[in-house]
């Protein structure tokens, strides 16, 4: 019967329940002997086999009814809210089932070895093993909700993974125009102060630096080394712009390249202090990167230039929202009208959220 596949059980039940109705078939089938002979040494061993033989007949036909109608009933009332009207008709049904199989089975047994069947003196054992067989089913009702509630947390965080995954694409998209914006600004600035080769320059340059955006794809975090291979062909674009008063302090131990980081992110900062600070022959800007700890760290000595370009003020923010929806760990911002720091975090896989 479909009823009775691996199949339909994990889909009604919840669980395989194989090992589960071996078990309590034995435990039943035992509490049903007991409870009938009022003892477990009172026959001989022959004898004994027999009655307890009889017992777990009479226990597998209870226990495969009681599990249809578990099994119909969850069919009918499938919902959570109908747990209750699930119950009552359980509870009914529990009854009717356990009686009416003791009843029959009993006239067959009373015609079989020819003694007569009393209702009147049977009901009485006939209630321990209703309780029994309500508990049972009550197990049954138990581990389903719980399987059922797992499965519910486990789509949850699948859901909330989806979301987090279509924050950060938006948030990934919003970083290359971000990019493209400042790109042009600088580009502006080539036309206008140095040669149509210079110019030129820069857009191949440019070009190299968005074949590693395409590379990096829709990764959310990427080896501190790809990382740095970005960041120096950005600041190589740069250097074509302001030469020698544009210097970069590279302070960087070996052994945390292979540390995660968020693509663009330190491209973005790098792109920042040369945004919003003079850079000239009389005001050279020194850009200092290191490591503190678990944090890559951007300083440099603020320079601010009378007329500023247009900002789209995007670069932090999306830094900041970017790791807030990867990792527990955030960027710090210090700025004290002097200096402006950023450190950005340096992340393991065990860090990783997303």
């Amino acid at each position: 019967m479909k009823l009775f596949n691996k199949e339909r059980r994990l889909k009604y039940i919840g669980f395989n329940d194989a090992w589960f109705v071996v078990i309590w078939i034995i435990i039943l089938s035992f509490v049903t002997y007991y409870l009938f002979n009022r003892s477990l040494v009172r026959y001989s061993f022959w004898e004994a086999v027999v009655n307890w033989g009889i017992s777990f007949f009479f226990s597998v036909f209870n226990w495969f009814v009681m599990r249809f109608n578990f099994i119909f009933l969850r069919k009918k009332f499938p919902g959570v809210d109908e747990v209750g009207k699930r119950a009552l008709f359980l509870f009914i049904l529990i009854v009717i089932s356990v009686t009416s199989i003791d009843f029959i089975g009993g006239m067959l047994l009373a015609y079989a070895f020819d003694y007569n069947y009393y209702f009147s003196e049977r009901y009485r054992v006939l209630l321990p093993i209703i309780i029994i067989s309500i508990m049972v089913m009550a197990i049954y009702e138990a581990i389903y909700f719980y399987l059922q509630l797992k499965k519910s947390i486990r789509e949850e965080e699948q859901a909330k993974q989806v979301v987090v995954l279509a924050q950060l694409d938006a948030l990934r998209n919003q970083a290359q125009p971000h990019f493209f914006f400042n790109s042009l600004n600088t580009l502006r600035d080539i036309i206008d102060q140095n040669s149509k080769e210079d110019a030129k320059k820069f857009v191949d340059k440019l070009s190299d630096v968005y074949r590693f955006i395409l590379d990096a794809g829709d990764a959310n975090v990427i080896p501190l080394r790809d990382e740095l291979k970005f960041a120096r062909a950005y600041i190589h674009i740069q250097k074509e712009r302001f030469g020698p008063n544009l210097k970069l302090n590279w302070q960087l131990p070996e052994t945390i390249l292979d540390k995660m980081i968020v693509p663009m992110s330190l491209q973005l900062l790098l792109e920042n202090a040369i945004k919003h600070n003079v850079i000239s022959r009389s005001k050279p800007l020194t850009i200092n990167i290191t490591v503190q700890g678990d944090y890559l760290v951007v300083h440099n000595k603020m320079q601010s230039k009378s007329t500023q370009l247009p900002s789209t003020k995007l670069g932090l923010k999306n830094i900041e929202k970017r790791h807030s929806l990867i990792s527990d760990k955030r960027p710090k911002i210090e700025n004290n009208g002097k200096e402006f720091t950023v450190a950005i975090p340096l992340l393991t896989s065990s860090e990783i959220k997303a």
